[in-house]
């Protein structure tokens, strides 16, 4: 950022990161950013190819920040792995060779090479292993019948498939695959859909159905019996869908949450009771409902003011943000305040970030405390607000000059009167506070005789004799008392001694 070390120490600076999670923090000796918390790119960026971390450097001094885009490159910290680590096929002695049975693929939480690159499978002469590409780019294994099968000569087959991954060095995950060869069974169940499709809103309660998958079979006996199961589905799924294995309904099993995730896609198998399946996709996509409060955080503020600071001064550095969507995603800002005006202004990523602005001057005479209260309103309907609260202290400017009681003082006086005799106590206010409102009293320009006759306190104002008087001399004397405030301004009044 070009910062030198110097402007560092002399400035607020500190690190701000947009997550709850503070993952880097800054150096205070050097001003290297570095790490604050151990970062898994897995958990963090969870099928995202490129992780990036965002943050943000504010220099509370200068009311200015800096955006950081950190990139989390993948290590090979991940083996493949199979959900099942043992999986029992029942085959048909019937089946031609050249049929193909799907396997469950392998999952690799690192990304790139590191992923899941090949199969391999060891067994017998009977089989051989095909992989497809899927829609995605992913791969998916499938059993292949190489040669016929013949109960009477091998009631079951032991196989290994085993998964490996681009790393160096490589690694692997495997899984045993155990074929029990099965009398004739010629008819597989059949879907009444090949894809169901689901719309859901996030916050359909937890129980509820989401869709009835229906098999039918036209086999009698076992052969006609039909069981569903998930062929394929992410760790994160499992935990929030349950399918049942005898009717194929698929229920909510875990509260929904859009900005977690809004699209799931799921994989699951009807199988007959003599082996032979068949699979359905279910496309679940979740809709948002504004069931998240706009956010509003104080990232940099002052807290206190001078009553004469000009206008377009920031005074506060905010961050609003709101998890929804589309229009419950969308933020008004807004302020209770006659004094400041709420300018919002967007980030490159997106997010928004509002500014509290200085609209026109103060007066710490009226109004020594400001209480700000920031409202967020998003566009759902109904809306939800969020707020923040400021509080600023307004300082004072020497804008008030000594006022005196009153503008022209009458003073009587013997001539006998001795020196160090009070004649007066001048006496003057100010509106001002702490120094600015610090009077002292002096005399203004007058002739030097009269100067040497009265003397004034500084402090005090009091006003005494400094020598006798000659009534045959000088029958009146005008005094001009200067009053004058700690930053400087004076005022003036006259004193008439007769």
């Amino acid at each position: 950022l070009g910062l030198q070390l110097p402007a560092i120490r002399d400035s607020a600076v500190r690190v701000a990161s947009r997550g709850r999670t503070q993952y880097f923090a800054l150096h205070g000796k050097t001003g290297h950013l570095v790490t604050a918390e151990r970062i898994d790119r897995e958990q963090l960026c969870e099928n995202v190819q490129q992780c990036v971390l965002r943050c943000e450097l504010i220099v509370e001094g200068e009311m200015k920040f800096y955006e950081i885009e950190v990139e989390i490159t993948d290590i090979n910290d991940n083996a493949p792995s199979f959900r099942e680590a043992e999986k029992e096929l029942r085959v048909s002695e019937m089946t031609a060779p050249g049929w193909r049975f799907p396997l469950r693929e392998a999952q690799d939480a690192d990304s790139g090479r590191n992923s899941l690159q090949s199969y391999e499978l060891s067994g017998d002469e009977h089989f051989s292993l095909a992989v497809q590409a899927g829609p995605g780019g992913d791969q998916r294994p499938e059993l292949v019948l190489a040669k016929a099968l013949d109960r009477e000569e091998a009631a079951f087959h032991e196989l290994v498939l085993r998964a490996i991954d681009g790393g160096d060095p490589a690694r692997t995950g495997t899984a045993r695959i155990r074929v029990t060869v099965l009398d004739a069974n010629d008819n597989a169940p059949v879907f009444s859909q090949a894809e169901y499709t689901v719309r859901v809103p996030e916050d359909v309660p937890v129980g509820s159905t989401l869709v009835s998958l229906t098999a039918a079979d036209a086999d009698e006996g076992l052969n006609g019996q039909v069981k569903y199961s998930l062929k394929a589905i992410t760790e994160k799924a499992s935990n929030i869908f349950h399918l049942d294995v005898e009717s194929g309904m698929i229920t909510l099993e875990k509260s929904l949450d859009f900005e977690e995730g809004d699209y799931y896609e799921l994989e699951v198998q009807a199988r007959d009771g003599g082996g032979l399946y068949n699979i359905a996709k279910v496309a679940i996509t979740v809709t948002d409902v504004n069931d998240n409060a706009p956010e509003i955080s104080v990232r940099s503020a002052i807290n206190s003011i001078l009553e004469d600071a000009s206008s377009g001064t920031v005074v506060a550095l905010l961050h609003v943000q709101d998890r929804d969507s589309g229009a419950n995603g969308e933020v008004r800002c807004s302020l209770d305040s006659g004094y400041f005006t709420v300018e919002v202004k967007e980030s490159q990523d997106g997010s928004k970030f509002a500014e509290l602005v200085l609209r026109h001057s103060l007066d710490r005479e009226s109004e020594q405390n400001l209480h700000l209260v920031l409202t967020a309103l998003d566009g759902g309907d109904p809306s939800r607000t969020g707020t923040a609260q400021l509080w600023i202290n307004v300082t004072d400017a020497n804008d008030n000059p000594p006022v005196f009681a009153q503008d022209r003082y009458c003073v009587s006086l013997r001539e006998d009167a001795p020196p160090g005799w009070t004649i007066l106590n001048v006496s003057a206010s100010d509106a001002d506070a702490g120094n600015n409102a610090h009077i002292t009293y002096s005399f203004g320009e007058m002739p030097s005789e009269v100067l040497q006759k009265f003397i004034v306190e500084a402090e005090s104002g009091k006003i005494t004799l400094k020598e006798p008087l000659d009534f045959e001399d000088m029958r009146s004397y005008t005094l001009l008392v200067e009053a004058r405030d700690g930053g400087g301004l004076v005022s003036h009044c006259k004193v008439e001694v007769e």
